[in-house]
């Protein structure tokens, strides 16, 4: 016999691959052992995500600055954990445009009371569409911030991009029950209350950093400024570049935007 994997001899009696560490698997996939695998690998105990997302709560430091040292087994990497992510954020942009579209206030999307629902309908359908691409280009936003604000560590751009990674993952996995029981009680409220998880997602950002380079406190201060208003222009060029998208393709037009009559 030999390992699937690595393709080593192995003896008959293994449960382990003594080379790679594989596991060996012996019967067929079934829908009872296909369960056990997930469950086993995302929700037992001691397994790295549930140990990856709560070290990112209370001591993010030695999650990121260990990956970033070569410690890449401990925790889920940085990949793998924007991948859950992106799975849950798709699970949510799923759930807003199939059941609570029409009980979504379209108007605080853009443009107010004056905006058309036409022009609304098509800016949320974009924002479903483009949802995890615009959600990737916040990680240069966050990166870049923390380089130039916070670098205690010298980490590279990088570097950064991996803190980045790991913040910006963190924030949706956490999030994502929140937008469900917002989604479930009050939806009309949903885009309101959204810019409150915005401002949480920039402080948490900042605390890790924070966490990470460990500055004198009276440099934390304008360090954090800095951090935010970086992170301010950034943000607001992924809006500006969204919109330029949305002209561009033709979604939307200036007239869209005028005044109802």
């Amino acid at each position: 016999m030999e390992c699937k994997n690595c393709t080593l001899p192995l003896r008959t009696d293994y449960t382990y691959c003594s080379n790679c560490g594989a596991k060996i698997i012996r019967n067929r996939l079934t829908l009872k052992n296909l369960w056990y695998d997930v469950t086993e690998r995302y929700f037992n105990l001691d397994n790295t995500f549930l140990k990856t997302f709560w070290h990112l709560i209370v001591k993010p430091e030695v999650v990121i600055g260990g990956y970033v040292d070569g410690i890449r087994r401990k925790y889920l990497n940085p990949v793998s954990y924007l991948a859950v992510a992106l799975t849950l954020s798709g699970i949510t942009m799923f759930i807003m445009r199939k059941i609570f579209k029409d009980g979504i206030d379209l108007s605080q999307i853009a443009g107010g009371e004056n905006l058309n629902n036409e022009v609304g309908q098509k800016i949320m359908s974009l924002s479903f569409d483009y949802s995890s691409f615009l959600f990737l280009l916040y990680i240069p936003v966050f990166a870049f911030a923390g380089w130039v604000a916070f670098n205690k560590r010298e980490y590279n751009l990088s570097e950064q991009f991996v803190t980045a990674m790991y913040s910006l993952a963190q924030f949706s996995i956490v999030s994502f029950p929140i937008s469900m029981l917002l989604l479930l009680t009050n939806p009309d409220q949903y885009f309101s209350l959204s810019w409150l998880m915005i401002v949480i997602m920039l402080l948490y950002g900042i605390y890790v950093v924070n966490r990470m380079h460990r500055y004198k406190f009276a440099n934390r201060i304008p360090r954090s400024i800095l951090y935010i208003m970086l992170w301010g222009v950034g943000y607001i060029g992924v809006i500006i570049f969204f919109y330029v998208i949305l002209f561009a393709t033709g979604e939307i037009s200036l007239q869209d935007f005028a005044p109802k009559k």
